[in-house]
């Protein structure tokens, strides 16, 4: 059997010739959204991106944090508001937070800059429910994995009780021989520190790992293999395919009140 073709997998936009169009609706959905629905600026850190949009709910359950993709080197959070309008719907706030690129910083970095976030987040008094998708798939699953009194003696282990991760990838190591590693430097060990997979598995927390149907094999296998692994480790995991969707559609249903997706992040919101 051959090896997998990692460059013909994993660049995703090569295989949806299409997504110049879907991320340029993607940020007109956006404008228009934050138009009606002016989020609160939350701020982590001193970076210009270091800045998280919060679109308020009315219920004192968990916040749902969703980080975007972008394979840790594109796009920021301006490009996503729209998808907060689901949750919105049911009285759930959202956060949608920015983080800086690689090759300007490394993903070791981001993965901190999204705790800073998180801890930003607690202020609030709530926990929380971090959702992503693609590389914020992996941030997510990094956050949920965080041990964080030892990030903030002040935190509660349970600040991140469930992750919902949408075509996440939580082993790096296939992208290290990918042009995608042009902008992250990663070498195989640290491919492999960087990756949840990896991390020990925060066996009493849930974590859901959705994927496009659309999506290449390796982005299944890498939503598999997650499950199998914490879910043998204790952790509550469930894996789901977006039907119909490629990697860049896989998100739409956030932004429908009544999708399964975002019913099922309510449920995850009302515990």
């Amino acid at each position: 059997m051959s090896a997998p073709d990692y460059e013909a997998e994993y660049n995703n936009r090569a295989r949806v010739p299409e997504n110049p169009a879907l991320i340029a609706g993607w940020a007109r959905d956006a404008v228009a959204h934050r138009e009606r629905h002016v989020p609160r600026l939350v701020r982590y850190g001193s970076g210009t991106r270091n800045v998280i949009d919060y679109f308020p709910g009315n219920h004192d359950g968990p916040i749902v944090v969703f980080i975007h993709g972008g394979y840790w080197q594109a796009l920021d959070n301006s490009f996503f508001s729209h998808l907060a309008g689901g949750l919105n719907a049911h009285g759930i706030g959202v956060a949608i937070p920015s983080y800086d690129l690689c090759p300007d910083v490394s993903v070791d970095s981001i993965i901190g800059e999204m705790r800073e976030a998180c801890r930003e987040l607690a202020r609030l008094g709530q926990t929380l429910v971090v959702s992503g998708h693609s590389a914020g798939g992996h941030l997510a699953a990094c956050m949920l994995a965080t041990d964080w009194p030892a990030v903030d003696a002040s935190l509660p282990r349970d600040l991140v009780a469930s992750a919902y991760c949408i075509s996440g990838l939580f082993d790096l190591g296939p992208l290290v021989e990918t042009s995608i590693n042009r902008a992250l430097h990663l070498d195989a060990a640290a491919a492999r520190a960087a990756s949840p997979l990896f991390w020990s598995p925060p066996s009493d927390k849930s974590l859901d790992a959705v994927v496009g149907e659309n999506e290449s094999a390796e982005y299944f296998r890498q939503s598999r293999t997650i499950v199998d692994a914490w879910g043998a480790a204790g952790v509550a995991t469930r894996f789901g395919v977006v039907a119909g969707a490629n990697h860049f559609t896989a998100i739409a249903p956030l932004a429908d009140p009544g999708s399964p997706m975002v019913l099922r992040l309510k449920q995850l919101a009302s515990r």
